[in-house]
């Protein structure tokens, strides 16, 4: 095109108002117009639990922004897998972000097979991916022990996650520095799945093994619903006999009998981030990695006042 013409076009678009077509642009681009947001679970209620419900809020306050059309794809099982296996080899999504990865999850070399940008939530034990974002697990849990040892307690607990997720391992880590340093024992410790459930069953076992603990360390929010009833039931009482501390800071957190001291993550926050690296990726961008801090939030579970 001569000089000329170009600036006749240029004129004319000025003129006209003119904006590019989204879909047009996605079709110059070999585009599909949906991104994935698959989740290492198949748990049937997945959507249901409120960490989840609060990434995919920050997920879609980006999408809304654009002209994409988002696909959840719980991707534990063989069958979910499979799915995300064909969405991605018939193109028919320009991107994938990957939640709750475990240790040796076949889900990122499907994703990372697919020739499609790949962000990560979080990190995975065995590697660390080239885009992700993730949040201080490992410090948000080291302040949890420094606070409840600067309340005086001294037999401290923890209720774990799952071991291969490794947000489950950095918050047992961050457990575990907090008493070297303070040269006490990290043995109090059980493992559970970030179930309420789980922390019923984990807490039960605590006590038994260790009925003297006086502080309890549980290494999520949705956990501590089982973890209080069961200390109920015991006969225990939060914070008077055990100080009781999460992790998250969920909706639920503030309505809990006492109300629930616990770490805040920016979980909307991750969801936003994610999707706003994996937008700039396909847009040929290089967004760097990214760690979300985490803060302490002190209410009455764990107040020995």
């Amino acid at each position: 095109m001569s000089r000329k013409a170009r600036e006749a076009v240029q004129d004319a678009v000025a003129q006209l108002g003119y904006v590019p077509s989204m879909a047009a642009r996605s079709l110059a681009m070999q585009r599909r117009g949906a991104v994935v947001l698959a989740v290492s679970s198949n748990d049937p209620a997945l959507f249901a639990n409120l960490f989840f419900a609060e990434v995919i809020t920050g997920v879609n306050e980006v999408i809304e922004t654009t002209d994409l059309e988002l696909l959840l794809v719980p991707a534990a099982s063989d069958r979910g897998r499979d799915r995300l296996a064909r969405i991605l080899g018939s193109r028919g999504a320009d991107g994938v972000m990957l939640l709750a990865l475990r240790e040796n999850d076949p889900l990122a070399k499907i994703a990372e097979s697919a020739g499609v940008p790949v962000v990560h939530g979080g990190r995975s034990l065995d590697r660390t991916p080239r885009w992700y974002v993730d949040a201080d697990n490992r410090g948000g849990a080291r302040q949890t022990v420094e606070h409840l040892l600067a309340t005086g307690r001294r037999s401290i607990a923890t209720v774990t996650g799952p071991l291969d997720l490794h947000a489950g391992a950095e918050r047992h880590l961050g457990f575990r520095e907090a008493l070297a340093l303070a040269g006490l024992p990290d043995h109090r410790v059980v493992h559970a799945d970030f179930s309420e459930a789980g922390g019923a069953a984990a807490t039960a076992e605590l006590l038994t093994r260790h009925p003297g603990l006086d502080a309890l360390f549980v290494a999520s929010d949705a956990m501590v619903a089982g973890a209080l009833r069961t200390l109920q039931e015991r006969g225990r009482t939060v914070p008077g006999d055990v100080s009781v501390v999460g992790f998250n800071d969920i909706a639920t957190a503030q309505r809990t009998q006492p109300a629930l001291t616990t770490v805040r993550q920016p979980i909307v926050a991750l969801g936003r981030e994610m999707t706003r690296m994996l937008v700039r990726l396909m847009d040929g961008e290089e967004p760097t990695t990214l760690m979300l801090p985490t803060e302490l939030v002190v209410r009455q579970s764990s107040d020995r006042s």
